[in-house]
């Protein structure tokens, strides 16, 4: 579990009339990707799709997207709530109803959305509603935001699809929210590509050790 912050355990998202006001100014993000150099903020080059996954921890989650071919960049942030400008702080009070997400910025020619719901799934164990292995609270839900139609229709497929594999093995009922991408705010600098900048920090993402096969 992450240190030095304080952690909300609360397992239901704050009412909007009770969360914190935020601020008018976005914090100031260094727009430089930490391992490949490239912008982490739009505008993204022409052929580039963007994509929303909340996985618990931002901090495996980016590492999971950056590895792989295909991605232009990766960013660290908060959505789902409604603080506008939230600091860690503040979402990790539970008081902002934003959960930790990775903006994905990727080409479709060279990988599919599909393929990011397939990492998605299987990187982290999406049936656990507020938490993520040993994490607990409303930021470390499961969620994917959408930026087309597209992208929504094929993110409700893959989630049955891999419900029905979940079944046949005995797990629970998936907790993953699936919506319109909400206002995507850039977390901290120091969040961002943070297992490149500390290769030995904390990584709570876990599976539940099923494959996601397209084809059962």
């Amino acid at each position: 579990m992450k240190k030095g912050v304080l952690l909300s355990s609360t397992l239901s998202v704050v009412d909007p009339g009770k969360a914190l006001p935020g601020r008018n100014s976005a914090l100031q993000v260094q727009a430089e990707h930490a391992v490949h150099g490239r912008t982490i903020k739009p505008p993204f080059p022409k052929d580039c799709e963007t994509g929303v996954f909340a996985m618990g921890c931002f901090w495996g989650a980016e590492r999971r997207f950056w590895e792989l071919d295909g991605i232009y960049s990766t960013a660290a942030g908060y959505a789902g709530g409604y603080t506008p400008n939230p600091t860690y702080e503040e979402v990790c009070s539970g008081l902002t109803g934003h959960t930790e997400v990775v903006l994905v910025a990727y080409d479709p020619k060279e990988i599919p959305y599909e393929t990011l719901l397939r990492i998605f799934w299987e990187a982290h164990d999406p049936t656990q509603g507020m938490a993520q292995g040993g994490d607990r609270g409303t930021q470390y839900r499961s969620a994917v935001y959408t930026r087309r139609r597209e992208q929504e229709q094929l993110a409700l497929v893959s989630r049955d699809h891999y419900q029905a594999q979940l079944n046949r093995a005995g797990h629970r009922r998936i907790t993953t929210e699936i919506s319109e991408a909400p206002t995507f705010f850039y977390a901290e600098n120091y969040h961002q590509q943070y297992l490149a900048k500390n290769p030995y920090g904390y990584c709570g993402l876990g599976g539940t050790g099923i494959t996601y096969d397209p084809a059962a």
